[in-house]
């Protein structure tokens, strides 16, 4: 008699068992966009409407008591529409990105991922947060922002406080850095270039970068959107080779290679981080640019809109799920783990600057 297979966490419910609580993440999404376009444009430009989602997530997921019958959906909300909204990005990333800004530009990228990682690591095993949550953190710091959070999550197998916690704080020093860098920059007298390459290396997601570039001058945004784009650009390699670290401490602790360095591999290139990166290679061969031209429409900008819309259900499926008591079990040391990176990361970043000079100009 052949045992019957337990369910695993990539098993797909039965659609109709998805329907209520997809319906009310996808509800929860609707608002947040509706709100966020409520909201002056210089406080709009630096939240977010993914962290309006998340937070009425979160007031909905502990306020309210939900219906068993949501958790299918909900569960389907922040896994599977997360992993296809995270190969649909893919369309706005092309490898030329990284070959354009120049060699002098992606050593500097590069270091300061390290860096931003390497101190989100450390101080994280200082202070006792949470492993996978300080290294969501440092993905977020070091590559863009919430986009490379919540791609990393289900790789390294983070909880949804975890995440949730973790964009919160990349949120809150990105807005920061909105509202101080413009201002520090002129005290500087830093050139557009410079203060471009600056916000373009050390602000952490995309919005706020474009948002902190252009408040200082029409050329340190342009820079400064470059520079981030070739961030972005590495986040599918920053994703593999965390999940090949993850995947090497556990056969560490658990005393066996499980497998050998393939089946890490294999585990640190799931589904979505391929179709991520085919769909750059597609962009960068000309393919979504060709589709376009075929069909006379823009099928960039559609594939980046709905992408954005997915992320925006699925985060709302986070806060969702996560409860309010595990996040204050946590504490507040994760937010000195974000301080620490987002500090160290713009010190470091001026310091280059001045030591190499400019990406560009």
């Amino acid at each position: 008699m052949t045992a019957e297979r337990a369910p695993t966490p990539t098993d797909a419910p039965p659609v109709p068992n998805i329907v209520p609580g997809l319906a009310l993440a996808v509800a929860i999404g609707l608002l947040a966009r509706s709100a966020h376009g409520l909201l002056p444009r210089a406080i709009a430009g630096a939240l977010g409407e993914v962290v309006l989602a998340v937070l009425l997530g979160l007031v909905v997921g502990n306020l309210v008591r939900l219906s068993a019958a949501t958790a299918p959906g909900v569960r389907f909300a922040f896994q599977s529409v997360l992993r296809a909204a995270i190969v649909l990005l893919g369309a706005a990333f092309s490898f030329q990105q990284v070959i354009a800004i120049g060699g002098k530009a992606l050593l500097m990228i590069v270091a300061l991922m390290l860096l931003a990682l390497g101190v989100a690591h450390a101080l994280g095993r200082a202070v006792g947060a949470p492993g996978r949550l300080s290294t969501l953190i440092g993905v977020g710091t070091a590559v863009c922002g919430n986009s490379a959070i919540v791609a990393t999550a289900p790789v390294i197998g983070a909880r949804d406080d975890e995440v949730s916690f973790a964009v919160a704080t990349n949120t809150l020093f990105g807005t920061l850095a909105v509202f101080l860098y413009p201002i520090l920059g002129h005290a500087m007298g830093m050139t557009d270039a410079a203060f471009g390459t600056w916000a373009g290396t050390a602000v952490n997601d995309t919005s706020q970068v474009v948002a902190t570039g252009f408040a200082y001058s029409e050329g340190a945004g342009s820079v400064a959107t470059a520079v981030k784009l070739t961030r972005n650009a590495l986040m599918g390699g920053v994703i593999v080779a965390m999940g090949l670290a993850y995947g090497a401490r556990a056969s560490a602790d658990g005393g066996a290679d499980g497998g050998g360095w393939a089946k890490r591999v294999r585990q640190s290139l799931p589904l979505f981080v391929v179709g991520f990166l085919l769909m750059a290679l597609l962009n960068t061969l000309g393919a979504v640019r060709a589709l376009g031209e075929a069909t006379g429409q823009d099928v960039a900008a559609a594939l980046q809109t709905s992408a954005k819309f997915l992320i925006l259900v699925a985060l709302a499926g986070v806060g969702l799920s996560t409860k309010i008591e595990a996040m204050r079990r946590t504490g507040a040391r994760p937010l000195y783990v974000g301080f620490a990176a987002a500090g160290t990361t713009a010190v470091a970043s001026l310091a280059i600057i001045r030591w190499w000079g400019p990406a560009a100009g």
